[in-house]
């Protein structure tokens, strides 16, 4: 069975502004991170579960030829994968847990 995909808005913030970023420092790189991303993304939807969970019940999936990883959790009874941030590979990934509480 097919997952669903929800991309909480600050996910969606986070993609973009990497892709900004990206694009400031060669034209076109953004765009490859951006649908990148995007298509790993869309990939959750064949078989979640195939990535380890990672702190809590957080699953992470490495975006291929970027230092970024997708932050999700996976909710089995409702079929629904619920990614809420990309975040460097150099960052603590609880940093979302202040993002949530402010």
């Amino acid at each position: 069975m097919r997952y669903k995909i929800k991309v909480q808005s600050d996910a969606l913030q986070d993609i973009q502004k990497t892709t900004d970023w990206y694009n400031e420092q060669l034209k076109g790189l953004g765009s490859r991170f951006h649908r990148q991303v995007i298509s790993q993304v869309n990939s959750l939807k064949k078989n979640p579960m195939a990535y380890a969970i990672r702190y809590g019940n957080v699953s992470c999936m490495m975006v291929r030829k970027f230092p970024f990883m997708v932050h999700f959790v996976v909710n089995e009874n409702q079929k629904l994968v619920e990614v809420f941030a990309i975040y460097h590979t150099s960052r603590n990934p609880k940093i979302w847990e202040d993002r949530n509480n402010s």
